[in-house]
């Protein structure tokens, strides 16, 4: 083994000055990386939406029958049977329960014979009444003989005309045996079994034996504040949509609890005459066509009212609005590459877009996708996108 002083100096310093050269270029090489930095974000970037929109508001109501009818008897009496099934629709005219008759039978056959009797009476007196008028010109009978014949053909005229009221009611109440449906709609469950005594009348004490609501159309009741109706008004001074009207000329929609989007059209028919002093509301109500019986009276739901005319505004997707406490923004990318911050004013939202009322242009570049990743002064690589094709389209206003 030799030493190392045995090794050439040469050979040594030339060593040293490849390892100081080697350290040299690879720190050379970690300055530059420490100086080029991390490239720039990559977003997606997209111009705002033109498009025809209206503002609307949206409350909550619930649907409501046009016609409720309870079912109550006319006469009294053992109910016979029910001749309809729990729930099914009926049309006017049907059948729904059946009274025992032969009471009220047995009444008309006695109404009847009281007819006869007083027809027959009537005949008798006046015979008897036209005889007296001969005999009373010869002077055969009195003026007071002949006035007694004259007071019992009026009385007999009097009594058949009873006799045949009596027998009319005593038809009605046989007819009122048969309980048939008022209107066409969809019944309940029965009240009441075959077999239990039905009270009937015109007093408020009568039996409910079931009730009856109308399914199509039906209405859908709903309530807005005081300042909403004032707005409303204003806008139809304005020539605008007119939604106070009672001409059942405005389109609303409606979206049941298990709808994503407002997809059943009505129309306005009907504003209250007042407004409630304990709540400061106002009642409105539509008029929607049910044909498939998918409302129901007392089924919730929520309308979108129409609150101004149609007009052009911009749109961006709904997740490129950021928030900043109670100030919306979006992020914009300038003609540098720059992410800069605009603060806007927002409206509605149709399908995923959102209107901006104010604080973009149309030809800003708006981040749509990669927008948590950049701050405001960052630059980015900003990749165009074509605007949303497959967005829901913008609701119309339709009036008549």
């Amino acid at each position: 083994m030799r030493s190392f002083s045995s090794v050439p100096l040469t050979r040594v310093l030339r060593v040293s000055v490849v390892g100081i050269a080697l350290a040299t270029l690879v720190a050379s090489c970690g300055e530059q990386q420490k100086q080029a930095g991390p490239p720039p974000t990559a977003v997606t970037v997209a111009q705002p939406v033109k498009r025809t929109v209206f503002d609307f508001d949206e409350y909550v109501g619930r649907f409501a029958a046009i016609d409720s009818v309870e079912v109550r008897a006319r006469v009294s009496g053992y109910l016979d049977s029910v001749d309809f099934k729990d729930g099914q629709m009926v049309k006017q005219g049907d059948l729904l329960f059946t009274i025992d008759k032969r009471p009220f039978q047995n009444a008309l056959e006695q109404a009847r014979a009281t007819l006869t009797q007083a027809r027959s009476n009537l005949a008798f007196t006046e015979a008897d009444f036209q005889r007296g008028q001969q005999l009373v010109q010869d002077k055969t009978i009195t003026s007071q003989l002949f006035e007694q014949r004259s007071q019992a053909f009026r009385n007999a005229q009097a009594a058949v005309a009873g006799a045949e009221a009596a027998m009319k009611q005593a038809e009605l109440d046989v007819e009122f045996t048969s309980l048939r449906a008022p209107i066409n709609g969809r019944i309940g469950d029965r009240r009441v079994s075959p077999g239990n005594l039905v009270t009937g009348g015109a007093s408020g004490n009568t039996t409910l034996l079931a009730t009856i609501v109308s399914t199509d159309p039906i209405h859908f009741e709903f309530t807005f504040d005081e300042a909403s109706y004032l707005r409303y008004e204003r806008l139809a001074k304005q020539g605008q949509e007119d939604i106070t009207s009672r001409n059942a000329g405005v389109e609303v929609a409606l979206k049941l609890i298990d709808d994503k989007d407002y997809v059943h059209k009505g129309r306005m028919d009907f504003i209250d005459n007042v407004i409630d002093r304990l709540s400061g509301t106002i009642r409105g109500r539509a008029v929607l066509a049910n044909p498939n019986g998918v409302f129901t009276p007392g089924m919730f739901a929520r309308v979108r009212v129409p609150a101004s005319s149609p007009y052009e505004a911009l749109l961006v997707p709904d997740v490129a609005i950021g928030s900043e406490q109670v100030r919306k923004f979006v992020l914009v990318v300038d003609n540098t590459g720059t992410a800069q911050q605009k603060y806007v004013t927002l409206g509605q939202l149709v399908g995923d877009l959102r209107v901006i009322k104010e604080g973009i242009a149309a030809g800003d570049r708006v981040i749509v996708n990669g927008m948590a990743k950049v701050r405001a002064g960052q630059k980015v690589n900003a990749q165009e996108q074509q605007p949303a094709a497959n967005a829901a389209p913008a609701p119309a206003a339709k009036t008549n």
